[in-house]
């Protein structure tokens, strides 16, 4: 397909390359079908690696939607129940010491559980951080490589609402249900959902791996100088060292595509239905609902998907049943280095809904 329709898109990923060091990768797909792709920036700085198709990213939050369908598959499996009180189900040192016994699965899937956060996004909220690369002055990030390390970071804090009462967001709860789906299944997390949900989803290049383990294809994420001439600086101390429940796997562009159209058309995992993912379980916000690990647009498209951000990473991704469209932007700079790249899924999104072309 002529990339003639898509020139304003790669023209503007070109000038925000040049001026906010945007790097990473904009993919559009419609069924097996990839309509656009584009490679921006350096995966590697020091080794001047491009970004290629092929190149793997850490995903933040996005993350979470691999936890839930893990979950989801534990279940029916009947290792847990999704009403199962979580205290029944995690003993005390493997669960904070405030839990409210009322919580269950399906609270903590839902971000309904009404549980404490270790890192409170919300203002309006006691414990509010906005640093998150602050925490690992807390914890050295280095020793996080399993969700149980997480835990002391918010064990003992007050619940912020009773469970159901309200959504809100918990990073802590994915942690949670990271150390639920470790214990239950008998595996280390980033196997189970290695072996369970990526690979029936045929993921080939999805994983956990360790920030201080050498893969190929993998972006460094990037986190601008710290003074004027200084040198760009890795995020590889401003993130946990592996990935977990909340969030931090890594993945290609085309296996974003393979699973959200794996969670839509079902029979991937069995005994989890595109229903379980997809029904709307509470309310975000205006035009936008909770599923399990995912969110949904409430404008009756039935469009779903998730973003993340973490230092040195940004994405996106989104789903239109529709016409079975896939949009995904995967970065190794933040949102705050390239404030700019939220502007880049507009133009995209819109092909993705018209089924035209740029501008249609």
């Amino acid at each position: 397909m002529s990339h003639h329709p898509f020139e304003s898109i790669t023209d503007l990923a070109n000038r925000l390359t040049a001026e906010e060091n945007f790097s990473g990768i904009l993919h559009l797909s419609r069924g097996d079908e990839v309509l656009y792709e584009s490679c921006h920036g350096l995966a590697d700085r020091a080794a001047g690696t491009p970004v290629r198709s092929s190149t793997r990213f850490g995903t933040a939050s996005l993350s979470k939607m691999f936890t839930a369908v893990a979950v989801l598959e534990s279940a029916a499996r009947g290792e847990v129940g999704l009403q199962d009180p979580v205290v029944e189900v995690l003993p005390d040192h493997k669960r904070p010491s405030t839990l409210r016994p009322e919580v269950t699965v399906h609270h903590l899937l839902s971000h309904t559980s009404g549980i404490a956060d270790y890192f409170e996004e919300d203002e309006d909220l006691p414990g509010y951080q906005e640093d998150y690369a602050a925490l690992w002055e807390q914890v050295p990030s280095a020793a996080v490589r399993q969700d149980l390390s997480l835990l002391p970071l918010f064990a003992d804090l007050p619940p912020v609402c009773p469970p159901g009462e309200a959504y809100h967001y918990s990073n802590a709860g994915y942690v949670l249900l990271g150390i639920l789906l470790a214990h239950v299944s008998g595996l280390p997390f980033g196997e189970a959902v290695t072996t369970r949900v990526f690979a029936p989803a045929g993921m080939t290049a999805s994983g956990y791996p360790a920030m201080d383990e050498v893969h190929p294809d993998l972006a460094v994420g990037y986190l601008p100088p710290s003074t004027p001439e200084g040198p760009w600086r890795s995020n590889v101390l401003s993130v946990p060292a592996v990935g977990g429940g909340d969030g931090g796997a890594v993945v290609s562009a085309a296996d974003v595509v393979s699973f959200l159209r794996a969670v839509h058309r079902g029979g991937v995992w069995p005994g989890v239905t595109p229903e379980d993912v997809l029904t709307e379980r509470a309310v975000i916000g205006p035009g936008w609902a909770a599923g399990y690990g995912v969110e949904l647009r409430t404008d009756g498209s039935g469009a779903f998907g998730k973003d993340g951000a973490d230092p040195g990473v940004a994405v996106y991704c989104e789903y239109l049943p529709a016409n079975d469209t896939s949009v995904v932007l995967l970065a190794n700079t933040d949102w705050d280095t390239a404030p700019s790249m939220g502007e880049l899924m507009d133009p995209l999104l819109e092909v993705a809904r018209s089924g035209g072309t740029v501008g249609a």
